[in-house]
């Protein structure tokens, strides 16, 4: 997600500084090169050898005159993205106020001031966080187009957001945003129809996929809903720990007659749907009490309506992006199912893969645009990135 790109992180002097070693480690993960400036506060919670061991660069602790911020964040400096992290109360004033006296209120004002992106995950306790003045300062900056990563509020403190919030801003914040301005809709997970109030007829998808694909979306720059199955892995939980998915408006469903209700209203004035959640096919009368167990049972299964049918009836000029999902035939079969469906609805492309994906991390995925066929192999992540690429260029 941020492979080549250059990363310069300040950390200032908020108990959270504890997890900034963690965090530039994952920045790299995703293929940053990170290097650190700190105020004397910050090295007063997590000391600059810390810091330089996670990003294998020396730490700036001063500013001299070697003008540390300029060669970083100036107009030809090192960095594409200064990330503040933790921000306390105190820079946030700072940065709004363009008042200089650390090394990082310095590299915010030159960042801004030289159009490098700046992005600020702020850290403090709660009553600072709702202070007017913190809130004004907050505004002030995100008119410039400073980006914030909210916090996590959690017993009476605004915590630092999770590490995947942070560099999923970092992300988008350094990205050239070909989706910009536009509104895509994403469904992901599967559904589950209710046979009585304890069981579910359901699927083994995962929902990481369509997870990831609004994760690229929101990188590339759009503004993402969501539309969540919740069986399988939520969306609600590694990606910020505060209960939400923070690339995207999430609008949590179950069955399939609820997930195509809450997707053809969530596609009204949007740009497009990439419908890739895993639908069940089938419905059942739910009984209203538990089934008791020991003896036969034969349930009446009944179709269910499509969801691509139905929204592009609604939305007849709609781009849609399809999944479709086969067990036996190899390539050459699932780029004929794919072609079918894309030529039957109208879809913009079909993601054409192997059913046996379901819940793994890596995937292998054939993007079937008429008779164009694109094969990625490899995370699920990279999948999702190839498909907001290929979104991006048939909105273009």
């Amino acid at each position: 997600m941020l492979e080549g790109v250059n990363v310069a992180v300040g950390v200032t002097g908020s108990i959270a500084a504890v997890k900034t070693v963690e965090l530039v480690h994952e920045l790299r993960r995703q293929g940053a090169s990170v290097r650190a400036v700190t105020t004397d506060s910050a090295r007063g919670i997590v000391h600059p050898w810390a810091i330089g061991f996670a990003t294998g660069e020396p730490v700036v602790t001063e500013i001299t005159g070697q003008v540390e911020h300029v060669s970083l964040c100036g107009r030809e400096g090192w960095a594409d993205v200064f990330l503040i992290a933790p921000a306390t109360a105190n820079t946030v004033g700072k940065v709004a106020a363009a008042v200089d006296d650390t090394p990082v209120t310095t590299c915010a004002t030159t960042a801004i001031g030289a159009g490098v992106p700046v992005v600020v995950a702020p850290a403090m306790h709660e009553p600072m966080y709702d202070h007017p003045g913190v809130l004004s300062s907050i505004e002030r900056v995100e008119e410039w187009g400073v980006s914030f990563v909210s916090p996590r509020i959690e017993e009476g403190k605004a915590k630092i957001a999770g590490e995947e919030a942070i560099c999923t801003a970092v992300a988008r914040a350094a990205g050239d945003r070909p989706l910009g301005g536009t509104r895509v809709v994403v469904t992901a997970g599967a559904t589950g129809e209710a046979i009585d109030p304890i069981r579910v007829l359901t699927n083994r998808s995962s929902g990481r996929t369509g997870r990831e694909v609004a994760r690229a979306c929101h990188v590339h720059g759009a503004e993402v809903v969501l539309v969540h199955g919740p069986v399988g892995p939520r969306p609600f939980g590694r990606d910020d720990g505060s209960g939400e998915a923070p690339y995207a408006d999430v609008r949590r469903v179950e069955s399939a007659e609820e997930m195509t209700e809450t997707t053809v209203d969530a596609c009204e004035g949007a740009t497009a749907l990439v419908s890739a959640a895993a639908i069940g096919d089938y419905t059942v009368d739910t009984r209203p009490e538990k089934i008791r167990s020991g003896g036969e049972l034969v349930l009446e299964l009944e179709p269910t309506p499509k969801l691509v049918d139905t929204v592009r009836e609604e939305y007849p000029e709609l781009p849609i992006v399809g999944f479709k999902a086969e067990t036996e035939g190899g390539d050459e079969a699932m780029v004929a199912a794919a072609r079918e469906l894309g030529e039957r609805v109208g879809l913009a492309f079909v993601v054409a893969n192997d059913a046996g994906v379901m819940g793994e991390t890596e995937t292998r995925a054939i993007l079937v645009d008429g008779q164009e066929t694109t094969t990625v192999t490899g995370s699920k992540g990279e999948l999702a990135a190839a498909v907001a690429d290929a979104l991006a260029g048939e909105l273009d």
